[in-house]
């Protein structure tokens, strides 16, 4: 039998609203942080299925989808990912 190992990406979904603790359920393996009126739900997304079952779960739970990013790998000494720099960049 062939294993083919699958390498999750991480993503980061912003929404519209300020989310409480709870739909960390909802969001289960994510982690949550809300500021600003906006909630940025950040973790690992092990393929396309796991990213649509994400955007169906925002969806049936009325919340609006602000943004989408897929974060690089690599991490600056701050943590921050060039990625969402880049992203939140003017």
């Amino acid at each position: 039998m062939l294993w083919v190992r699958m390498s999750s990406q991480r993503y980061c979904l912003i929404v519209d609203g300020e989310l409480g603790r709870r739909y960390a359920a909802a969001f289960e393996g994510m982690a949550i942080s809300a500021h600003d009126g906006l909630t940025e739900i950040e973790g690992p997304v092990i393929d396309s299925s796991q990213l649509l079952g994400l955007l169906e779960r925002i969806a049936g739970l009325g919340l609006t989808l602000r943004s989408l990013t897929r974060l690089e790998a690599e991490s600056d000494s701050t943590g921050a990912s060039s990625a969402r720099r880049a992203a939140s960049s003017p």
